[in-house]
C-alpha cells in the first residue's frame, strides 16, 4: 500500500469533518480511527475513491462518537452514511490547515508538534527525535494541545511565523527522516510565499530548495551517507539551485533579514562554489554571525564552529566549540572533524565513536562508524 498516499489524506479528511462541524480533536481522532481500518481494509480491498472512503468512515466515526448528541439531526447521520464520491470537496485545504493548528490558544511548541502529527501525519516517535524529547513527552504535549483547543471554534488563524517554523521542520524530516516529506513541505511553503510580501517565506522556500537541489548526491549508490564535501556535484539539480538562489535575491531585496534568509544564503554559498576546496568559508562565517544575531541557537553557533574551522583553521574552530555544550546533537561529530583537521587523528577516532553511539540516524551513524574505523586504521599504520 502506498502509506505516502494515505498520509497525505490526512489534513484533507480533517479539514472536511472540522468544516462539517466537527471539533478538531474529534476529528482527528476520527479520521486516524479511519486510518487504521484502511490499513487493514486497502492491501486486499482497495476503494475506488480512496478520499471520500476515508472521509466517510471518519465521519461515521464522528456520528458514533456523537450520535446520544440530541441536537445533531437524523438527516446528517443519514447523509453521512452514504456520501457521494463527488460530494467531496477537490481544493486542497492544507495550508488552511496549517494555520488552524497555529491556533493562538496554542504555545509554538504545542502547535508545531500537533501540526506534524495532524497535517503531516508524522507518528508521536519521529516527533519526539526531531524535539529531541521522550516520547512519552511529545504524546503528553499532543494530547494537551489537542485538549486546548476541544470546543473552541476554530476560525482564528494562527501565526505565520509558527506556520513558518512548522514547515522548516517538516522539510528536515523529509530531507533527513525515514519518511519523505521533503516535496510536501516544498508544495505547500510555494503557495505561502505567493501569498504575500512576506521575505521570510521566500527565503524558507530558497532553503528548501537549495538543500533539495542537492539531495541526489547525499547517498552513494550503496546506500551511503555522502558529506557535502565529497559529494558528486554533477548530481545537483540546477534548475532548482538556481530557483532558490533568484528567490533568495528577491526576499533579501526587501532588506528585512530574518533567520531562513540567512540560512538560505549560506546554503546558496556552498550551492554556487565549484567545489569544495573553493567555498567561500569567510563569507560563510559573516552570515553565521549574522543568523547567530538573529537566533542564537546552540545549534548555529555548533555550525558556526565547523566554518571558523575551515576559514581561519582548527584551532579558532575548537575555541569556539569549547564554549558550547558537549552534550549537544552532532557535537562530537564536529569535535571528531576539527581535531582531525587539527592532525590528533588518535583523538578525532575516539569522537567519531562517540558521535556514532550518539546518532539517531541510521546513516548518519553507520557514516561515523566509518570514519571512526578510518582514522583507527591509520592510528595503527602509524
Amino acid at each position: 500500500m502506498d502509506t505516502t498516499g494515505l498520509r497525505e489524506l490526512i489534513p484533507q479528511a480533517v479539514d472536511v469533518l472540522v468544516r462539517r462541524g466537527a471539533d478538531f480533536a474529534s476529528a482527528e481522532d476520527a479520521v486516524q480511527s479511519a486510518l487504521l481500518t484502511a490499513l487493514e481494509k486497502w492491501p486486499e480491498d482497495p476503494p475506488r475513491e480512496p478520499k471520500a472512503w476515508l472521509i466517510t468512515v471518519a465521519w461515521r466515526r464522528f456520528i458514533d462518537q456523537t450520535r446520544s448528541d440530541a441536537a445533531r439531526s437524523s438527516r446528517e447521520e443519514r447523509d453521512a452514511l452514504e456520501p457521494e464520491p463527488g460530494a467531496v470537496p477537490a481544493r486542497d485545504d492544507s495550508l488552511w490547515l496549517y494555520f488552524l493548528c497555529a491556533h493562538p490558544s496554542l504555545s509554538t511548541a504545542s502547535a508545531i508538534a500537533l501540526t506534524l502529527r495532524v497535517v503531516a501525519g508524522l507518528t508521536t516517535r519521529q516527533i519526539a527525535d526531531a524535539y529531541l524529547v521522550p516520547e512519552a513527552t511529545m504524546a503528553q504535549r499532543i494530547t494537551r494541545a489537542k485538549q486546548r483547543i476541544a470546543g473552541v471554534r476554530l476560525d482564528e488563524p494562527g501565526d505565520g511565523a509558527t506556520v513558518l517554523r512548522v514547515l522548516y521542520l517538516l522539510f528536515n524530516e523529509g530531507y533527513s527522516g525515514d519518511i519523505d516529506l521533503a516535496s510536501e513541505a516544498i508544495r505547500v511553503t510555494r503557495k505561502l510565499a505567493a501569498l504575500g510580501n512576506e521575505p521570510e517565506a521566500r527565503g524558507l522556500l530558497a532553503l528548501m530548495l537549495l538543500h533539495h537541489g542537492r539531495r541526489r548526491a547525499r547517498f552513494d549508490q550503496a546506500g551511503r551517507l555522502v558529506p557535502l564535501s565529497r559529494q558528486d556535484r554533477s548530481l545537483w539539480d540546477t534548475a532548482a539551485i538556481a530557483e532558490g538562489i533568484e528567490i533568495l535575491q528577491v526576499a533579501l531585496g526587501e532588506d528585512r533579514l530574518g533567520e531562513y534568509q540567512a540560512q538560505a544564503a549560506i546554503a546558496a554559498l556552498h550551492a554556487d562554489a565549484p567545489s569544495a576546496a573553493e567555498t567561500d568559508w569567510p563569507q560563510i562565517v559573516e552570515w553565521y554571525d549574522e543568523l547567530v544575531a538573529l537566533t542564537p541557537s546552540p545549534i548555529v553557533r555548533l555550525n558556526r564552529a565547523v566554518a571558523l574551522g575551515e576559514a581561519i583553521g582548527p584551532a579558532a574552530g575548537l575555541a569556539a566549540l569549547a564554549e558550547l555544550d558537549p552534550d549537544l546533537p552532532r557535537f562530537a561529530a564536529v569535535s571528531a572533524y576539527l581535531h582531525e583537521r587539527a592532525c590528533d587523528p588518535r583523538r578525532a577516532a575516539v569522537e567519531y565513536a562517540d558521535a556514532a553511539r550518539r546518532a539517531t540516524n541510521e546513516a548518519e551513524r553507520a557514516h561515523l562508524t566509518r570514519e571512526a574505523a578510518r582514522l583507527g586504521a591509520a592510528v595503527e599504520k602509524g
